[in-house]
């Protein structure tokens, strides 16, 4: 059991970092020459598939996280420090999804359908300063948990 609650732990937590990756990476300075209405449309597309996908990497990350707490460390009081650590900045990174998803993408979308390119691409720019916070966070956590046990 603790092998596959490691395994979608690890998946969960790649998706998301790894689609942060590649949208700050290599899709953000691929669809920056675009004119704004079809970057901003790309961009309404391509977020409006990814940040569900998010939402359940966060759910599956909760349950098989704290399913091994439970059945793996006995608990809360035993924990290691890079699980503690792994855990909290955990948290800070569901926040600022949850603070993303509806704030600035509600914001950016209803912008966007209703034609105002300047306030959605304002929006944007919020969605991506905050991406850009949690893929430092999401790096940083996988060295954690990944190296936390040899420490």
């Amino acid at each position: 059991m603790l092998v596959l609650l490691l395994a979608i732990h690890i998946l969960a937590a790649v998706f998301w970092v790894g689609g942060m990756a590649f949208a700050h990476t290599m899709l953000r300075p691929a669809a920056g020459p675009l004119e704004p209405p079809v970057r901003l449309g790309l961009w309404r597309r391509v977020l409006g598939r990814f940040l569900p996908w998010v939402g359940i990497s966060i759910i599956v990350l909760l349950v098989s996280g704290y399913g091994m707490v439970l059945a793996y460390f006995g608990g809360f009081a035993r924990l290691p420090l890079y699980i503690n650590l792994m855990q909290g900045i955990g948290i800070i990174m569901m926040l600022l999804y949850l603070h993303l998803f509806f704030a600035p993408w509600k914001r950016f979308k209803a912008a966007f359908e209703a034609g105002e390119l300047p306030v959605a691409a304002k929006n944007l720019d919020q969605v991506r300063m905050i991406v850009t916070i949690n893929l430092v966070l999401g790096i940083v956590t996988l060295l954690i948990g990944s190296t936390g046990r040899y420490w």
